[in-house]
């Protein structure tokens, strides 16, 4: 097994061989199937299992053939176990640094998957353990020129701190660089802006003075403040991989070394291209260390969400060990571990309220502003803030294991996505820099070949202008930014992205079908409706049902129960009680014999019901789940039971309608139930009646036009259909929020969420399509005409100052632009689901 960076860069450079750690192999027979398929594969010389150390030794020709070995083992249900891990990478300025950084993480060997984010300056890399590690990952990022480090589990905070700090020294460097600029622009452009000031250099200090402070002043904000353009960008070029600061450098050295030769070796230019840009290459790099400042403080409040759910985890705790109350660190807490919260506190465990009573501010996790009251048994969340009350809690997840921590880890995820439609700006910026290195070269060419007097003086601005107009800063952030600041604020508004192309998909999707039971509807029935034969009261019949169906864990029973107690206080005990599956249950109370059940139970035992079928048919047809109750051999009643539409529903559809997406239902419920509860809500589609593999089939059935359809279930029993839809949508309860099958989690268990997903997706998409337009159209416009195509028209060649200034102003606008996510509204007001008082309907027939 590879144990250190270098025995694994060694073993894979010469002997081409690897150990994978494989997992589920049980017996020989497993591992005679791993060994007998990885080793049928091109390129594998040799497949050896170690079934007591669950590995596997592989030689190869190649160390690209492991992620086909990868593939192998996971086709064959033996997966090679992977880990993720997620550095901080140092240095990177534009797209080209991306692009390198990732093709350095990706060429070695076990790198499964690779996510660089220019935007929050991390690396996101999936690997296979046993053949790298994280600190071998790391350098090898390190080894391309972008020093990392393994991130830890406060890396935001972190970020955000270091992103202060780069500002605060970005200020500094700005001032010095402006105070020793100012002079030389002044110097430089007074004279050409107005003539008197020109003569009134040369009449004082002389021309040639004036240059040679120019010189001094210039050289020191080179070499000072502007220092880092060369000691990166120079290294890069001579690498033959040239990045942003790389144009920066050969731009404003180039101004520079032709003004050098202008002031202190004039015989070795023509007296016509006689002149200095020092002002050019001081009032460049100012320019461009301001665009730096303010895109280090967009930067820093691209990942504000996150800092926020980070900040919300407790430090410390109060726990109960051995007889005393001390604090401990969290990382300390154990499962079971009782936790003592006092007034004002924030809770640092989930955990059950063993003794107290409160009211908690749970709005970080529901969104619901109303502290929610908490007495014992409650269940309570990590980061939630305690009210006026004490609390004594068992904890139940800590640590890692929270739901907080689950939230944090999901936005961190679907903040470092790479989404489909970045490919594409990933191929073009690999090789942006390079071309536009190109361009200004050929720019030069053309200009000393057909341009006018002076030809080099314009062949110089031309060329200088192309290298620093050029802003692949700009694309590198486009698409990243947007991710994480829409990502960010969909948290805030409880909608968790678990899987990055999710972003992209729901904002594409011509379907939305949800579930009905839990999703459109409560997910707890209610007794609706109490029909009575003739001679029977309410009261007696509601009490004698109740206490047959006391004994039942059936969800329909407990409706019964629960509206008995709430209108009778109570109801007799029951005797000889019995079910009979599929049909009912009876049993005896108060010396009578009571029976609860369908129509088929009914005439199993002999109890004529042709008296109440009409009103048990209309119950059926009005959604209702409809049963009949036996008194003595006699048909008592006639029950409705129904599970009520969750108080957002109907308007949430609507507002999806709204927004031209055809809205479907598919549940396992009977097609009557389905479609009245579809007529009442405005749902186009009704499936019903399918088990959960009949929705899948259905969710095929819907997309055979080439339609993209999001499926919303409650993420247990809808899982199958979760996972095959474009993009899956599981309702959370507000602390059920690891769901394995889903692309995108809602915290507050309401459809609204749903369109609150599709208005992020929709915002987010259409903002980084707005940055790329930006930054591409950008440099195809100014390009050009920073090389002078104006010139033979209009007499037009773009200032080098001019240019830079735009350039810094481009990475500015779609970093703004990107911020403008932070203030999107939520499309709908999430309303927390209630459970409203049963409506009992009295008849008698």
């Amino acid at each position: 097994m590879i144990q250190t960076p270098s025995m694994g860069t060694r073993i894979m450079s010469q002997n081409q061989s690897a150990t994978l750690i494989v997992d589920r192999m049980s017996c020989a027979s497993c591992a005679g199937r791993v060994e007998a398929g990885v080793g049928t594969l091109e390129g594998v010389s040799e497949a050896s299992v170690n079934l007591a150390a669950e590995t596997l030794r592989v030689a190869v020709d190649d160390s690209a053939r492991l992620p086909d070995i990868n593939k192998k083992l996971d086709d064959l249900g033996y997966p090679a176990r992977k880990a993720s891990v997620e550095l901080s990478v140092k240095s990177m300025s534009c797209a080209s640094c991306v692009g390198r950084v990732d093709k350095a993480l990706a060429t070695v060997p076990g790198v499964i998957d690779v996510a660089v984010n220019l935007a929050s300056e991390t690396a996101k890399v999936t690997y296979l353990q046993g053949v790298t590690t994280p600190n071998a990952l790391a350098q090898a990022a390190t080894d391309a020129g972008y020093p990392a480090s393994v991130a830890g589990a406060d890396a935001a905070l972190d970020r955000e701190a270091e992103k202060e700090e780069e500002a605060k020294g970005l200020t500094r460097q700005v001032i010095i660089a402006a105070c020793l600029a100012v002079p030389v622009f002044i110097l430089e452009m007074g004279g050409h802006m107005y003539p008197p000031f020109h003569h009134f250099i040369g009449q004082t200090i002389g021309h040639q003075a004036s240059w040679i402070i120019q010189f001094l002043l210039t050289t020191a904000v080179l070499v000072g403040p502007g220092r880092a353009f060369y000691t990166r960008g120079i290294p890069a070029l001579l690498k033959g991989a040239p990045d942003m600061n790389s144009l920066v450098a050969v731009g404003t050295l180039a101004a520079y070394g032709f003004s050098v030769i202008a002031t202190f070796v004039p015989s070795l230019l023509p007296d016509a291209v006689r002149a200095v840009y020092f002002e050019a290459a001081a009032v460049i790099v100012v320019l461009i260390l301001i665009g730096r400042l303010l895109e280090a403080r967009a930067k820093g409040r691209t990942g504000a969400a996150i800092r926020k759910l980070l900040r919300l985890q407790s430090r410390e705790a109060r726990v109960e060990r051995d007889g005393q109350v001390i604090e401990v660190s969290v990382d300390d807490l154990k499962v079971g571990d009782v936790v003592i919260v006092r007034p004002g506190e924030r809770i640092a465990a989930d955990g059950v309220v063993l003794e107290g009573a409160s009211h908690v501010d749970e709005s970080m996790i529901t969104g619901e502003p109303v502290p929610d009251e908490k007495t014992v048994g409650a269940k309570v969340t990590a980061g939630t803030v305690n009210g006026a009350g004490g609390l004594r809690i068992s904890a139940t997840h800590v640590g890692a294991d929270t739901v907080l921590s689950q939230i944090i880890r999901m936005v961190q995820d679907a903040q470092g996505a790479k989404l489909p439609v970045q490919g594409l700006v990933d191929k073009i910026t690999m090789w942006f820099v390079p071309a536009v290195m190109t361009i200004a070269a050929l720019t030069v060419a053309v200009w000393l070949i057909f341009g006018p007097d002076p030809a080099l003086t314009l062949a110089l601005v031309a060329g200088v202008s192309v290298l620093i107009i050029a802003c692949p800063c700009a694309m590198g952030l486009a698409t990243p930014t947007s991710i994480m600041v829409g990502t960010g604020r969909a948290a805030e508004l409880g909608v968790l992205f678990r899987k990055g192309d999710a972003l992209q998909g729901l904002a594409d999707v011509d379907i939305v079908a949800v579930d009905k039971t839990g999703t459109v509807t409560q997910g707890r029935p209610e007794l609706t409706d109490l029909v009575l034969a003739d001679g029977f009261d309410r009261a007696g019949v509601l009490a004698k049902v109740a206490a047959v169906e006391a004994q039942s864990e059936h969800p329909i029973a407990d409706a019964i129960v629960r509206a008995a107690r709430a209108e009778l206080g109570g109801f007799p005990d029951v005797d000889q009680f019995q079910t009979v599956t599929g049909h009912g249950a009876m049993g005896q109370v108060d010396g009578v014999t009571v029976l609860v059940g369908a129509d088929r139970f009914m005439a199993r035992e002999g109890v004529e019901i042709s008296g109440l079928t009409a009103q048990e048919t209309a119950l059926a047809e009005s959604g209702r789940t409809a049963l009949y109750a036996a008194i003595d051999g006699k048909a008592a009643a006639v029950i409705g039971v129904a599970d009520p539409v969750k108080p957002s529903s109907k308007a949430a559809i609507a507002a999806l309608r709204a927004k031209g997406l055809k809205v479907a239902m598919i549940t396992g419920d009977k097609r009557e139930t389905a479609e009245a509860i579809a007529r009442e809500t405005g749902i186009d589609q009704v499936i019903a009646g399918v088990l959960p593999d009949g929705k899948v089939a259905a969710l095929q059935a819907m997309t055979k036009d080439g339609e993209k359809i999001a499926f919303v279930g409650d993420g247990i029993n809808d899982a199958p259909a979760l996972a095959v839809a474009d993009v899956g949508i599981a309702i959370g309860t507000g602390t059920d929020v690891a769901i394995e099958s889903a692309d995108v989690v809602l915290m507050s268990g309401d459809l609204a969420g749903v369109v609150n997903a599709h208005e992020v997706s929709a915002r987010t998409m259409r903002n980084i399509k707005e940055n790329l337009f930006w930054a591409f159209g950008y440099n195809v416009a100014l390009i050009p005409v920073a090389a002078g195509v104006l010139y033979p028209v209009f007499g037009i060649l773009l200032s080098p100052v001019l240019a830079a200034g735009a350039m810094a102003l481009s990475s500015v606008f779609v970093l703004s632009n990107a911020l403008r996510l932070r203030w999107i509204e939520p499309a709908m007001a999430d309303e927390k689901p209630a459970t409203p008082a049963p409506v009992l309907k009295e008849a008698h027939v």
